[in-house]
């Protein structure tokens, strides 16, 4: 069931001739491989905001969502710590005038609190096939590089033992009152994005940054899936 829902969700984009799923599409996939992903809803009119802001309640993080914009910061097209109705509906307005020319929406979800923030993923690999990936993510994964990689499929051990693999690997733990990782659910999440990349074909690439530990609580907070 959920390998059928993650496949339509994937023909439609691939039939609107599009190589890339919209954040909300991608985190769809996502949930349906049991991956915690934030609260969100996506609405394309004004009228819409007051609703799902008291659905998923204050402070709210604001998107512009589009499979054909990947680089939200740089646009303007997102919004933090939004605490009023009327900053929400400012936001709206705002991320749409944004938005002008691109087909999109606005992509509103709960605020997910975490100084903490990680990286994980999926390549496939001419040679060796679906590859993840785990590292530490947000601004250091560019500049860092410090990254984890195994062929999938995985099984808990291969998970655990790339957590451990990274220099920056003591993030993971109990450090000035910050309680440790649920390594059990990552290596959950990476387990499931190789299954992902094994069972569906079209997957090209899976890009989870951040994935932001609240508390002992991985969540992915952005997401975005590349199609073959």
């Amino acid at each position: 069931m959920n390998y059928k829902s993650a496949i339509r969700t994937i023909n439609n984009a691939l039939t609107e001739g599009r190589k890339t799923l919209s954040e909300y599409e991608s985190k769809q996939v996502l949930a349906l491989y049991d991956i915690p992903v934030t609260r969100e809803i996506l609405i394309t009119d004004k009228t819409q905001v007051q609703k799902a802001a008291e659905e998923i309640g204050y402070p709210l993080v604001m998107k512009g969502c589009s499979a054909a914009v990947a680089h939200k910061t740089e646009k303007g097209l997102i919004h933090m710590d939004i605490r009023t109705p009327e900053e929400a509906r400012n936001a709206f307005d705002e991320i749409m005038a944004g938005l002008k020319g691109f087909d999109g929406a606005v992509l509103m979800q709960e605020m997910v609190y975490g100084k903490r923030e990680l990286v994980m993923g999926l390549t496939r690999d001419d040679q060796f096939g679906p590859c993840v990936m785990f590292g530490l993510g947000g601004i250091f994964t560019e500049i860092l590089r410090d990254i984890s990689f195994r062929k999938a499929p995985l099984d808990k051990h291969d998970a655990l033992k790339m957590m451990q693999e990274i220099k920056g690997h003591k993030i993971l733990d109990a450090v000035r009152g910050i309680e440790a990782a649920d390594t059990e659910l990552l290596a959950h999440i990476l387990i499931n994005v190789g299954r992902i990349g094994l069972e569906i074909e079209q997957v090209q690439e899976i890009d989870l940054n951040p994935v932001i530990l609240s508390g002992a609580r991985p969540v992915v907070v952005d997401a975005l899936i590349v199609l073959k």
